[in-house]
């Protein structure tokens, strides 16, 4: 009869187990710790949200998520890195707009395709951009910063985060939009590397992604002379919009999860599902929300597919039609 009970015990706490289980697992995966490839130095939007995001998906997957940092060539070293990693799951890819969008069509001969070598999951993010200024510009508005480079012609500089970012492309709209001149001075790494440029006076003026410069505008540091967006946002609501200063520029920089081709359908269907929890996770929301990011994510896979080949379509044409593809 004490066998019998006992067997009944051991059936029940093995359905109880059962039901306990994480929601999020495929046949055993995950079982090791996972790689987030981010294509961008530290400091920038991209290592902001994947740090954010890290420990809500690790604790869903009940694994650790390690952030890669991959800088270098606009992002395309992190795409490559991720093209060629082994399509397991352990290796997942935050890609933006500029490293899936534009990229593939700004460097005609790069050999790896987003649509065809990574497989996206879901977005998780939208940034709006700012321009920012150094205090030392004599401009509180874009009006009057326009008005400062008319009257000198040339002689202020602007950082570019890479050559294809969105944010690049913003600036050089802003300057046809304005009748305008500067000197575009590089930066390699993304977002971070311009912004202490800014910082340090080395560029006067800059359009990069509002989460990467709000908290220098907060601090005096910089100045916020307008964000790139439909509306301005809820954490620094006294900075209008480009819009509201007559240039229409609301472009922002999404952002979303991608793995390597051939990786198996239920580990694509898990890390979707973990995806839309973890961007549902309070903490995530509130931090992402403090820093002017906004949480979007896609109805399946092939709604996120759907958007990323929209999105390239659509920078495609603006490249083309300004004639700034490269090798």
């Amino acid at each position: 009869m004490r066998t019998c009970n006992l067997k009944r015990l051991a059936l029940a706490t093995a359905l109880s187990t059962v039901v306990c289980a994480p929601a999020f697992s495929a046949e055993g995966y995950p079982n090791r710790p996972i790689r987030m490839i981010v294509p961008f130095a530290p400091g920038g939007a991209s290592d902001l949200v994947g740090r954010i995001i890290q420990p809500a998906m690790a604790d869903l997957m009940k694994q650790t998520v390690v952030v890669d940092n991959r800088p270098g060539a606009s992002g395309n070293i992190g795409v490559e890195t991720a093209a060629r990693a082994t399509p397991d799951g352990y290796n997942i890819l935050l890609g933006n707009v500029g490293t899936m969008a534009i990229n593939p069509v700004y460097y005609t001969k790069f050999q790896y395709k987003p649509l065809v070598d990574l497989i996206p999951i879901t977005q998780v993010v939208d940034v709006p951009g700012s321009l920012v200024s150094h205090p030392s510009v004599p401009a509180k508005t874009v009006k009057e910063l326009v008005a400062h480079m008319k009257a000198n012609p040339g002689k202020l500089n602007y950082g570019a985060a890479a050559p294809s970012s969105a944010n690049t492309l913003e600036a050089l709209m802003f300057l046809n939009m304005s009748g305008t001149t500067a000197t575009m001075i590089p930066y390699k790494g993304g977002a971070g590397p311009a912004t202490i440029g800014v910082l340090g006076n080395e560029v006067q003026w800059l359009m990069a992604t509002f989460s990467s410069t709000v908290t220098f505008a907060k601090q005096g540091r910089l100045r916020m002379l307008g964000i790139i967006a439909p509306e301005r946002s809820a954490a620094m609501p006294e900075a209008p919009t480009m819009r509201e200063q007559g240039f229409d520029m609301v472009v922002g920089s999404w952002q979303g999860l991608f793995v390597p081709k051939d990786t198996p359908a239920n580990v694509v269907s898990t890390l979707y599902k973990v995806g839309q929890a973890a961007m549902k996770d309070p903490t995530v929301v509130k931090r992402l929300g403090d820093s002017g990011v906004a949480v979007v994510t896609s109805k399946s896979p092939a709604d996120f597919r759907a958007f990323v080949k929209s999105e390239t379509d659509r920078f495609g044409k603006a490249i083309r039609d300004n004639k700034i593809q490269t090798e």
